[in-house]
């Protein structure tokens, strides 16, 4: 017996050394404090992980010897069935990723279309070592991949968390929050910390949302026929925006309406059903460019999942049921 109540899920990034473990096993002990029942998956790169012990008794994933947003990306789906099962039922879900993870992927796994109504991320929390931020997004001291990924991980952070405030000056502090700004969307909190402490309450606070979007045939599908499960007082700027109940589509014109999507929309996946050629297929689409295959199981339900920030809901499904599905009254 699968569980139906969506697990609120946080996902903890940072480059290596960031303070990620720590905040973590902050986290762990106030939910303990508030009789919450917490599940946690870690990741890392290596065969063994060493800080194993300091999570003994947790109800906890170990994902080893790869990094959870590359290769071992579809083994996260899989293990991830765990927590839907009755007997594993947690109240919420922390993943932490290795230190080179990027934080996206790991958010792309959680929106699978199989697993998006087992999970509700709530926030993404990444944390930066403000002793060594400077030095990381230096030419001169840090080499490309470290700049991409620490830009990556700070960019893609619904919550930044500036640590080890101690071990800087007043002066390094004014360069750091310049440089941030740049790389943050809107406005993402950043939070100033030393080991790690802050209130759990912010630590927990939704800073993202899921909208649902039907298609089911109603009026002629015209436009604002679907419920909007937010709350419109309270808008988060990033969203996955789900489309469910989706009849089938030609491709082509399917694969353009995608190509046309608004750079608000950073990824796109789902299931769809093709008039032609006939049948059930998953696609994936990134940097303007459309993948799909076949699937095996062809009893699965169609959906269209959209993740990205401050995007125009109601656009864009009036745009996908006239351009896609061709049944707006022009």
């Amino acid at each position: 017996m699968t569980i139906h109540k969506k697990i609120p899920t946080y996902i903890l990034s940072g480059f290596l050394g960031s303070g990620k473990t720590t905040v973590l096993l902050k986290m762990l002990a106030d939910f303990k404090t508030r009789s919450l029942k917490p599940g946690i998956v870690l990741n890392e790169l290596g065969q063994v992980n060493v800080e194993g012990h300091l999570f003994k008794g947790e109800k906890m994933l170990e994902m080893l010897d790869g990094c959870i947003c590359c290769t071992i990306q579809d083994d996260l789906r899989e293990e991830l069935q765990f927590f839907l099962q009755e007997e594993n039922q947690v109240d919420v879900l922390l993943i932490e990723g290795t230190g080179v993870a990027n934080p996206k992927e790991i958010l792309e796994a959680l929106t699978d279309p199989r697993l998006h109504n087992g999970f509700e991320t709530q926030s993404v929390i990444s944390l930066a070592d403000a002793s060594k931020f400077l030095e990381y997004q230096s030419i001169f001291s840090s080499s490309r991949e470290i700049r991409e990924m620490l830009n990556e991980q700070m960019s893609s952070a619904t919550l930044i968390l500036l640590n080890k405030m101690d071990l800087i000056q007043e002066k390094s502090k004014d360069k750091i929050y310049k440089k941030l700004r740049k790389l943050v969307k809107g406005d993402v909190e950043i939070m100033e910390t030393v080991y790690g402490n802050i209130p759990l309450d912010k630590l927990l606070k939704q800073r993202m949302s899921t909208v649902s979007v039907s298609l089911r045939k109603q009026e002629e599908y015209y436009p604002h026929t679907h419920e909007h499960h937010t709350d419109h007082h309270h808008e988060h700027p990033f969203k996955a925006v789900k489309i469910e109940d989706i009849p089938p589509v030609e491709r082509i014109r399917f694969e353009k309406w995608l190509k046309k999507l608004p750079e608000s929309v950073l990824r796109a996946k789902g299931m769809v059903q093709l008039a032609s050629p006939s049948g059930l297929y998953q696609f994936q689409f990134a940097s303007k460019e459309v993948e799909m295959e076949r699937m095996e199981d062809q009893e699965c339900s169609t959906c269209l999942i959209l993740i990205g920030y401050n995007m125009p809901v109601d656009d864009l499904q009036t745009s996908f049921q006239k351009e896609v599905l061709q049944t707006l009254y022009a």
